[in-house]
């Protein structure tokens, strides 16, 4: 135990030493790290509060089933009930429809209005509330089906648009991050390779005492392992201050507005996610580039 305690000690002293003599090197590498996981914590973080506002507007979303002439809505609640997606309904009558209608034109006289027609010219609705945002198309065309059902309406047009735009910035976020984390790996790698070319003497001295190749370079390895991490965090901090200043700004705006934001909450599970991600990410790139770079002077 106290064998592993003194080397670990050591690797931490080289590492941390390694870090103090990088200098401005050091601080290109984590800033490269940092624009990475900022970007792409940005990008996730985005894409999971698209998803959920999706989610969310197709829950929100209603099915207008629209009845014959003659049929009232309580003989068919029972078995529009039982179609699968449907989470709740809620009945209109022509009777409400009408006044509701009539007030709407700013008329006073209901009756009045209503025997200068004849009769009520119109026919009982059932509103239904689908599961979600995927099932509204079938549901409609269940619905659709059902005897002593005239028309079905529903309006998906911010559905699709918002469903359009979670896959755009699915494959925008792939694109930048593959792009950005072959830039971060080139300069860690560009980094950790010039620390150790200035090291080289000190290197070359402790292969002559008989010290292992893993044993010369592993500090490096943490190194880059360390920009990494320091990257995440810093990436992290900044998207957590935005957060903040995003949420202050919106407190106290229209009800629309507060249940766009609504929809725009991560779960407690994605917010411990996040920074997880962005550290191991970090730690990956970071990883991946000190390999790189200590490889070709391990092999010579």
């Amino acid at each position: 135990m106290f064998k592993f305690l003194t080397k670990l000690d050591y690797l931490l002293k080289e590492t941390f030493l390694g870090l103090l003599r990088g200098g401005w090197m050091n601080w290109a590498a984590v800033s490269t790290v940092t624009v990475l996981l900022f970007l792409f914590g940005l990008s996730l973080q985005t894409s999971w509060q698209v998803e959920k506002l999706l989610n969310q507007f197709g829950s929100q979303l209603e099915v207008s089933v629209y009845l014959e002439s003659g049929i009232s809505a309580p003989t068919l609640e029972p078995f529009v009930a039982q179609v699968p997606d449907v989470v709740g309904m809620q009945v209109i009558t022509k009777e409400q429809a009408w006044t509701k209608l009539v007030k709407e034109l700013g008329i006073s006289d209901i009756e009045g209005a209503t025997q200068q027609l004849g009769e009520n010219p119109l026919v009982d609705e059932i509103k239904v509330k689908a599961r979600n945002s995927q099932a509204v198309p079938v549901l409609a065309t269940q619905l659709a089906k059902l005897q002593g059902v005239e028309t079905v309406q529903y309006v998906d047009e911010a559905v699709k648009r918002i469903a359009q735009l979670h896959r755009g910035l699915n494959w925008i976020t792939l694109t930048i991050t593959i792009i950005l984390t072959l830039t971060a790996i080139a300069v860690t790698t560009t980094t950790i390779r010039l620390i150790v070319l200035a090291r080289r003497r000190e290197i070359e001295i402790m292969q002559l005492v008989g010290a292992t190749t893993a044993w010369i370079y592993l500090p490096f390895i943490l190194q880059g392992v360390t920009f990494g991490l320091l990257g995440g965090a810093i990436a992290w901090s900044f998207i957590s201050l935005i957060q903040q200043f995003i949420g202050k700004l919106l407190t106290n705006q229209p009800e629309f507005i507060q249940f766009i934001t609504n929809g725009l909450q991560l779960t407690s599970a994605q917010i411990l996610l996040l920074p997880l991600i962005l550290l191991g990410f970090g730690a990956t790139v970071g990883l991946m580039g000190s390999l790189f770079a200590v490889r070709r002077f391990a092999r010579s």
